[in-house]
């Protein structure tokens, strides 16, 4: 965003507007919108300088940068418990937490349709800046491209993050080791089973709300808790939902993972709105939950700094970690059996995020 000075005689309608192929055309339009609308809503010091680019201060003596990126391209744009631009926040957000990284700036780009109504774009960068303040990360570049009208699907929004990540974390989908403990911080599947009510407009009893949050300082509990090393593996089980994560810890640390069923909380409007519709609340995604595979000694101490954060109150610790050269992911039933719990195959809910 390098037009953040220019000035204007007549200020965007922000109410009854909308985006038109200006916008992305590089000219005044262009300017007026990002000063109008992206630039006062992601204030900072170092997006004010204009440039093409952000100087940012290197982290502390000893620590390492870690970079990541995400698109987001839900429907529908707004539902239960938030909406694309908090989501988009959040997304990058937790992925550099469960590198065991402390969040620190984010850049967006985003992708907006000709005719895209201006106050509904406002609320979505609204949202977005309220997320990255209770996040505590700063917005500091960003683009933005109009389409023709019928190109796009009103807005696609496309986060990077910078962390930093203090010396002696380490955590990695190949480091579960055999008697390894799995823990989740909360009930699973709650985020899609949202998405897909409110995109096929279905009525429950009970409204089921996203978890949508950023998940950085229940990250910071966890390293407040127990020594790093103690911390394997940290992730978040979105796309293809907490199956499909496990199986990938699995694949990376060459071992099983066996889980006890009764164990994985799943909140009753999810479970019944699964069971409805013939879903499995393990392929479910989430967006404010995290799966920590640690030493069984840390277990304990984990369960107890998980429940103690507002986001980790139904944590539960639901198996262990095995040696099996196979790599399965199994899961013990309530009658005593077994049963594998496989890679997703396909999409099984499309644009949750």
């Amino acid at each position: 965003m390098n037009t953040l000075h220019a000035t204007f005689t007549r200020a965007l309608d922000l109410h009854h507007g909308r985006v038109d192929l200006g916008f992305g055309a590089g000219g005044r339009a262009m300017a007026q919108l990002v000063a109008e609308l992206f630039a006062r809503a992601f204030a900072n010091d170092y997006l004010a300088r204009g440039d093409d680019g952000a100087v940012l201060p290197a982290p502390a003596p000893g620590e390492r940068l870690v970079v990541s990126t995400d698109g987001h391209v839900v429907s529908p744009l707004f539902f239960p418990g938030g909406d694309i631009g908090s989501l988009s926040v959040h997304g990058t957000v937790n992925d550099l937490a469960v590198m065991g990284a402390r969040p620190l700036y984010l850049t967006a780009g985003f992708i907006l349709e000709e005719g895209f109504p201006l106050a509904e774009l406002a609320r979505i960068v609204d949202s977005m800046a309220a997320a990255a303040r209770t996040a505590g990360v700063l917005v500091v570049a960003g683009d933005t491209k109009v389409v023709e009208r019928g190109k796009g699907d009103g807005v696609f929004i496309t986060t990077a993050g910078v962390g930093a990540l203090p010396a002696g974390r380490d955590p990695g989908g190949a480091r579960a080791r055999p008697g390894d403990a799995v823990l989740v911080s909360g009930g699973i599947g709650e985020h899609g089973m949202a998405i897909l009510a409110q995109r096929e407009a279905l009525a429950f009893e009970s409204t089921i709300v996203s978890d949508s949050a950023p998940l950085n300082g229940l990250v910071e509990a966890l390293y407040g808790a127990v020594p790093a090393a103690a911390i394997r593996v940290l992730r978040d089980p979105t796309r293809g939902g907490l199956a499909t994560t496990l199986n990938e810890i699995a694949a990376q640390s060459g071992v099983g993972i066996e889980l006890e069923e009764g164990t994985i909380p799943v909140a009753a409007p999810v479970r019944a709105a699964c069971e409805l519709l013939g879903l499995d609340p393990l392929y479910v995604a989430n967006e404010g939950k995290l799966v920590a595979v640690c030493t069984a000694e840390a277990a304990d101490a984990l369960l107890a700094a998980l429940r103690a954060h507002p986001l980790g109150a139904q944590a539960a610790c639901i198996g262990a970690v095995t040696a099996d050269p196979q790599r399965f992911v199994q899961i013990r039933t309530g009658f005593g059996g077994r049963r594998m719990v496989d890679w997703l195959a396909g999409e099984q809910l499309p644009r949750i995020c």
